[in-house]
């Protein structure tokens, strides 16, 4: 069975508000995010919301990773998604995690583009939760 792409769909909560609300230092997370992963980055765009939050979006040459801030909250959504073998988006995701100080995560694995036997695609669903380990995260 081939797959076209993996797309890691993630809510983290207990995130830090002063690392959610800083355009400047979530875009160098998802820069450093996407070297992690060995992704090449083509486009990006981030916009600080007012009074609080941010969006952002990197486009790579694999796909995208996106996320999207509610400081308030301590909330992030955030995607990753490759449509490439080589590259590494868990580790992308995993970085990301890190930076932004997520207690908890919960994580959705779609893997895309399943080519069936008639020429039609679907996809398979595949979640879990992770609680960062106290060492591991980054504040």
């Amino acid at each position: 069975m081939n797959t076209l792409g993996y797309h890691y769909v993630v809510e983290a909560s207990g995130c830090d508000p002063k690392v959610l609300e800083d355009a400047k230092e979530l875009k160098r997370i998802m820069l450093e995010a996407a070297k992690i992963g060995e992704m090449e980055v083509r486009s990006m765009y981030f916009y600080k919301f007012s009074p609080r939050g941010v969006s952002g979006m990197l486009i790579v040459s694999e796909s995208h990773i996106s996320i999207h801030t509610w400081p308030e909250k301590g909330y992030a959504a955030v995607d990753v998604y490759t449509c490439d073998t080589d590259s590494k988006p868990e580790k992308a995701l995993e970085y990301i995690l890190k930076r932004i100080g997520a207690d908890y995560a919960h994580i959705t694995e779609i893997e895309r583009g399943i080519e069936d036997e008639d020429g039609t695609y679907t996809h398979a669903i595949l979640s879990w939760d992770e609680e960062p380990r106290e060492e591991a995260k980054i504040k």
